[in-house]
């Protein structure tokens, strides 16, 4: 499912893709980058479920659909993005309408998310 082990081209690709998938708001495309034993982490997450963690890929799916299942497309803009090639991580800087975001996400050696996590703000 991955492209391989990340590097800052493919960091680049993936804040490509990833935005234009959350525009359409095609999960199944997020998700698609998402290895199977991966943690997803965010405010919302809490409160909707209670935890702010949700963990496999499949649950990262269903609880993606109960929160954005009923949004057909999204208006999400990249402010900016970095890549740490050490602990290759990406972090990226997002804008929803009024709501600003940081979110980091770490890869497996095959360019898989293994890890999330998601900070929120106006």
């Amino acid at each position: 499912m991955g492209a391989g082990k990340m590097d800052r081209a493919a960091a680049e690709r993936f804040v490509a893709a990833w935005c234009a998938s959350w525009c359409k708001v095609d999960i199944d495309a997020v998700v698609a980058h998402f290895a199977d034993d991966a943690q997803m982490r965010s405010p919302l997450a809490l409160e909707l479920t209670g935890s702010p963690t949700v963990a496999g890929a499949e649950n990262i799916r269903a609880y993606w659909r109960q929160a954005y299942g009923h949004i057909e497309s999204a208006d999400l803009k990249i402010v900016s993005w970095g890549w740490d090639e050490v602990i290759a991580r990406l972090i990226v800087w997002w804008q929803l309408g009024e709501t600003r975001a940081s979110e980091f996400m770490d890869f497996d050696d095959a360019g898989r998310v293994i890890r999330s996590e998601a900070f929120y703000g106006k």
